[in-house]
């Protein structure tokens, strides 16, 4: 089961604007996605893991969170990792196997605890130096 759709609320409220400080920092990133419905830019941190032609992410809430469902419906968005700026494309959904095996340690043993069963690639269109949004 993934975290309980509460704490997502406390998160997009108070923690989000703690941790968007981390982006560029480790596995920390800021992704950058266009409201399927408000048209607004928005920004929130994650936790994501570079593979190259592909970043991976754990769905650590679910596949119901607003950043997928506004990447889908815009075909991507764009991605603060360490000293780079991506543009990616739409999320393909992974295996679950094959999504834990793309994780590195310690969050490839915590998030089976955490009942993280989900897990997306996102491919990387672009990569230029990260200036700032």
């Amino acid at each position: 089961m993934p975290i309980p759709r509460a704490v997502t609320q406390l998160n997009k409220k108070y923690l989000n604007r703690a941790l968007v400080h981390l982006a560029g920092l480790g596995w920390f990133v800021e992704l950058e996605h266009v409201g399927r419905r408000s048209g607004r830019t928005f920004r929130v941190p994650i936790m994501a893991f570079d593979g190259g032609d592909a970043v991976t992410v754990a769905l650590t809430y679910g596949r119901g969170v607003d950043w997928l469902a506004n990447l889908r419906a815009a075909g991507g968005g764009r991605m603060h990792l360490r000293d780079e700026l991506l543009t990616l494309g739409a999320p393909v959904d992974l295996p679950e196997d094959e999504g834990h095996s793309r994780m590195p340690q310690p969050p490839r043993l915590v998030l089976p605890i955490l009942g993280c069963h989900d897990y997306v690639e996102i491919p990387v269109r672009t990569r230029a130096p990260f200036t700032g949004w």
